[in-house]
């Protein structure tokens, strides 16, 4: 990825769950174009967590059937970073979301950063 690209990341959304239900973390409801580069996942807790990350591109449906990451353990107190290799793609036309999930109230705070386009 070229340097430039970088240069104009910024933080997208940020994010922690009241509750253990699925919520959007990024949605495209401006109708810009949005490329998610990455995405960190803190557990602010001293106790384990579990996490999920869903990509719907067209509409808000948050199971299995449109799971990216799914179930993941997330140890007390640390962050893990989601960086895929081509980004999650959010266009203008469609009315898709990236959401997040976490199975514990309050111990989860979810971060996208990337670029509009």
């Amino acid at each position: 990825m070229e340097l430039a690209v970088f240069k104009n990341m910024k933080l997208l959304a940020q994010l922690r769950p009241a509750n253990t239900n699925a919520v959007a973390l990024v949605s495209n409801k401006i109708r810009q174009k949005y490329v998610v580069l990455s995405l960190s996942v803190v557990n602010t807790t001293g106790s384990a967590a579990t996490f999920s990350v869903y990509h719907d591109s067209n509409g808000t449906t948050y199971d299995q059937t449109t799971a990216i990451y799914y179930a993941c353990a997330i140890a007390a107190n640390t962050t893990t970073w989601i960086e895929p290799q081509s980004g999650f793609a959010l266009e203008p036309s469609n009315t898709g979301n990236l959401a997040v999930q976490s199975n514990t109230t309050n111990a989860l705070t979810f971060t996208a950063y990337g670029i509009e386009v």
